[in-house]
């Protein structure tokens, strides 16, 4: 009877040792939680956030579809003038976007229906301080308009502080054409890595010579799992390039593209950025 109570006894001790280990997990898993969501979108974000472009202050950094549904996000800008723009692109092998009509249409679809080229195939239209693009660029993928890489930009200061135009831009990679999760329309879903379409369209220009400078400004913030206006997933650091173009168009020597002297929290918040980005890559869209 004894040695019955005193493995009864042993064996409530091990249940509540065990529930005892589960809980401090728990608790750990929920501290680790919530320390990670403080450190991710309160304390780095105002870490990294610098003043540049002052007349961009609070503006929205994100676009929106024609049904007002959350578009791309803001994650490109320029600096200089319309010209400037439609050269530099051109120099780097990009082209202007056609725009959408009965004709443009039918050629886009028998594009991607037939794997044929359309270079400047349209891009659907993204509003932006309640106006469509003004101007728009693409680089073919393959041999057809099913994959490519493209630009909107909008025209948002007439004069900022290099004293020149300034552009706000979403750039993103269209991975293929499909249905959108809201609409159900015909559209091209994009790639989730935005940030890596923004490099891109950065190290074209500069390959080039076409830019001055490279610096960042505060975008959408910090996104793990945003969704576009065609119900595509995105992942982003939250901010957005900004390259001030060569003047008149003419070509730098040095082909690299030079930055801005960047302060140790935005190394700091490119460090930590690198690792989630490698991890974001391999969830599904």
């Amino acid at each position: 009877m004894a040695a019955q109570i005193e493995r009864q006894s042993i064996s409530s001790k091990t249940g509540m040792h065990r529930r005892s280990k589960k809980r401090r997990a728990a608790n750990a898993a929920l501290t680790a939680l919530i320390l990670w969501a403080v450190v991710a979108y309160l304390a780095l974000p105002l870490f990294w956030r610098r003043e540049a472009q002052k007349g961009l202050a609070g503006k929205p950094m994100t676009t929106r579809t024609s049904a007002d549904i959350a578009g791309d996000p803001i994650n490109f800008g320029v600096v200089g003038s319309d010209r400037e723009i439609v050269c530099a692109f051109h120099n780097a092998g990009w082209f202007a976007a056609n725009p959408i009509t009965l004709e443009t249409s039918l050629r886009i679809i028998g594009s991607v229906a037939l794997r044929r080229p359309y270079p400047a195939a349209p891009v659907s239209p993204l509003f932006y301080d309640g106006r469509s693009e003004d101007l728009a660029f693409e680089k073919a993928q393959g041999d057809s308009a099913d994959q490519r890489h493209h630009i909107r930009l909008w025209r948002v200061l007439q004069s900022g502080d290099e004293q020149r135009p300034v552009w706000l831009g979403s750039a993103s990679f269209d991975r293929g054409v499909g249905f959108s999760r809201y609409t159900l329309q015909v559209t091209h879903h994009i790639s989730p890595d935005v940030d890596a379409e923004r490099d891109y369209v950065a190290e074209q220009l500069a390959s080039v010579g076409m830019v001055e400078n490279v610096y960042e400004i505060p975008g959408v913030g910090p996104t793990l799992n945003g969704r576009n206006g065609g119900g595509d997933r995105y992942f982003t650091d939250g901010e957005a390039m900004v390259v001030t173009l060569a003047q008149d168009c003419k070509a730098r020597a040095h082909k690299d593209a030079p930055r801005a002297g960047e302060p140790w929290q935005t190394r700091f918040k490119d460090a930590i950025w690198a690792g989630l980005r490698r991890l974001m890559g391999f969830l599904p869209s």
